[in-house]
């Protein structure tokens, strides 16, 4: 089970990478990844594997979906990221498989946060930004005249689906360094 053969992987990056280009290009242009996009993966992938690899096919596509898609519907659950990009989360997982799929995801989520700092320090909202992350983690355990009230205007929002692909690409290049020497 949990099969990677070279191939598979390679047909695994190459659906991410296809997932992440159109999700990057609709949340860049309306700040929504689709479900026309996200869902239809979520099917076929795991009839896709199992057509080619029986049930290791299926079981490995069903495990990369529910693991892949397990951290970020917690956030989701907090809010802190969105619908759209669990379940895109999901269809990488489906469609690359459980290991490919959890490289993309951690890239992701590091590309995401390079960029949220570079930005935040661009506008000079860096040290604002920290100082309010320090306080959103202490306040739980802070006595309560210590607390410190946090707007929700204040917080910052990144669009994910640039990083998806940026992280599928250089998962894709880091792992197979033969597709550009």
């Amino acid at each position: 089970m949990f099969f990677v053969d070279a191939r598979t992987e390679l047909f695994g990056y190459a659906a991410a990478i296809l997932l992440a280009a159109i999700a990057a290009a609709t949340d860049w242009r309306s700040g929504r990844i689709p479900n026309w996009l996200t869902l239809p993966p979520l099917v076929i992938a795991p009839v896709v594997y199992g057509i080619a690899h029986g049930w290791d096919g299926v079981a490995s596509s069903l495990a990369g979906l529910f693991v892949c898609a397990l951290v970020p519907f917690f956030l989701f659950r907090q809010g802190a990221i969105g619908g759209g990009d669990v379940k895109l989360v999901a269809a990488i997982g489906a469609s690359a498989g459980l290991f490919v799929g959890l490289e993309v995801e951690l890239v992701s989520f590091v590309v995401a946060g390079l960029y949220a700092l570079g930005r935040l320090a661009w506008e000079g909202e860096l040290i604002r930004t920290l100082g309010n992350s320090f306080f959103l983690a202490l306040n739980p355990l802070l006595p309560k005249k210590w607390r410190r009230e946090i707007s929700p205007t204040l917080m910052s929002t990144v669009r994910m689906g640039g990083s998806f692909l940026a992280a599928a690409v250089l998962s894709l290049l880091a792992r197979h360094p033969e597709l550009y020497t």
